[in-house]
């Protein structure tokens, strides 16, 4: 992209001003489209009305306009620092998004790889002083892609999990035991994931270490101390992300053993998906219902209840669900009742209160070695929780504990990135692999299931005497819990 490209002259920066203020006075409605040319109105439920800042509610393109150009966020941007290109920047990014905004690029795929190689890790937002949301801009950028979030195993997944939960649950137990079979070793070794188009599916799973039959849910739903009969004054709800939920059942079961021991009583939210797939995977209108659904289900236990935490144990998901209001900003129905909702929400990462645990002298000794810790992108840059793990770990550890550099550089994860993107993301892990072999760690604590993934699939091919840990796991194992690995 040339140079000149990036700047506007002064007749059309005052043009633009002119507009934005009508607009905001609402003066002229139909000037609202002048401003952006990136969708037509039929296409709004693909889009976002509206965005929550630092700085407070933007339109796209005042969002977009607040990127001054003036480069901090590229010391942080893990694309740029791997390849140096401009248009792999946030900053780069950004301005393709004013650009389509302003009609000046005319087809969104012009900016496709800029827009699909963003890790959504939301560190330039950090390092921004106005704040721009690059990630958010970002994400509507996609939902103009032609069929982003259209493919068969979006709609099947989406779909099924919000109108079938139980047909989603049988296909994953049915894929989990084609996977102790071995079926699907021998279908990537005989080429079928590349027949089919999908070669991320056996990167998939071979990542996965191994697999659960009976899902979190299922024996949570089951547990008698979690059913307190309409019985007010309990302190804590557990929402169970889909990572714990459907995956890593151990990091549920450490949660809510963490939660009885530490926070008194409380119960199992019995939720549905967050809605997070669906949002970041162009399906907007179906991440609204996933909401909805989570929020009627809050206001259920607290009609029964009273006030509570909403506890969840992924980073991802809970940064998704305290900005579930933005999701409703043209819709004065829902959003008060979304805020309300995201206000409850809290991560377990700053839930847990340091002072209820030991000192390192009285904790079991279940992880050797060296301790380090892992800011899980929407932890760090999602929620700004940075201290409070900390505090935890380091009181359990003592003197075991070392502080990772780079700590908040991105595991390259993000979700399915890795397996859409797997050369930048490879490359991404390569850096935190060594920032974690330069401590020689022995145990990486993590608050987001797809950096447990992603971290453990590098430490087992590059550093195996290594292992990621979830946080709720390495507290239980220190405090109590079971002992085994995962």
């Amino acid at each position: 992209m040339a140079k000149h490209e990036y700047n506007r002259s002064d007749d059309q920066l005052e043009k633009a001003r002119r507009e934005l203020d009508a607009s905001a006075a609402g003066l002229d409605t139909r000037l609202v489209s002048a401003t952006n040319e990136l969708y037509q109105p039929e296409a709004a439920p693909r889009h976002l009305a509206a965005f929550l800042t630092d700085l407070g509610e933007k339109t796209l393109y005042d969002a977009a306009a607040q990127c001054n150009r003036c480069g901090y966020c590229e010391t942080v941007c893990p694309t740029y620092a791997l390849t140096g290109r401009e248009t792999l920047s946030a900053r780069g990014r950004n301005q393709f998004m004013r650009l389509l905004v302003e009609g000046r690029a005319k087809d969104p795929a012009e900016a496709k790889e800029a827009l699909s190689t963003c890790l959504l890790c939301g560190a330039c937002t950090s390092a921004c002083y106005a704040k721009v949301p690059t990630p958010d801009l970002v994400l509507e950028g996609r939902r103009t892609l032609e069929g982003y979030g259209d493919d068969l195993l979006s709609r099947a997944a989406v779909g099924t999990l919000l109108n079938a939960p139980w047909l989603f649950s049988l296909w994953l137990k049915l894929a989990y035991l084609a996977k102790l079979s071995g079926l699907p070793r021998l279908a990537a070794a005989m080429g079928l994931y590349h027949f089919l188009g999908m070669p991320g599916l056996a990167d998939a799973e071979r990542s996965v270490k191994k697999v659960p039959l009976r899902f979190a849910a299922q024996t949570l739903r089951r547990d008698p101390e979690l059913r307190r009969d309409g019985r007010r004054g309990i302190k804590w709800a557990y929402f169970a992300p889909c990572g714990p939920n459907y995956l890593f059942t151990e990091v549920a079961a450490a949660t809510v053993r963490l939660l009885k021991r530490n926070a008194g009583e409380g119960v199992f939210m019995d939720n549905h998906c967050c809605g997070l797939l669906a949002h970041n995977y162009g399906r907007l209108e179906d991440a609204r219902k996933f909401a909805r659904k989570n929020i009627t289900a809050y206001e259920a236990l607290k009609a029964a209840y009273g006030e509570f935490a909403l506890i969840a144990d992924c980073s991802s998901c809970a940064a998704f669900m305290k900005s579930y209001e933005q999701l409703f900003t043209a819709d004065p129905a829902w959003r008060g009742r979304a805020a309300a909702f995201a206000a409850s929400v809290k991560d377990i990462l700053e839930f847990i209160n340091p002072e209820d645990f030991p000192s390192a002298a009285k904790a079991h000794s279940a992880h050797k070695g060296v301790v380090t810790y892992h800011d899980s992108c929407r932890a760090c840059h999602g929620q700004g929780i940075r201290r409070e793990p900390r505090a935890v770990i380091r009181k359990l550890a003592g003197r075991r504990y070392v502080e990772l550099p780079e700590s908040e550089w991105c595991c390259g994860g993000a979700g399915a990135y890795a397996f859409t993107q797997p050369e930048i993301s490879a490359s991404v892990l390569d850096r935190k692999l060594r920032n974690i072999a330069s401590v020689q760690a022995k145990t990486v604590v993590v608050g987001a299931t797809s950096c447990l993934i992603q971290i453990n699939a590098g430490l087992r091919a590059a550093y195996p005497s290594a292992e990621a840990v979830h946080y709720s796991v390495f507290l239980d194992r220190m405090t109590g819990g079971p002992a085994d690995k995962q």
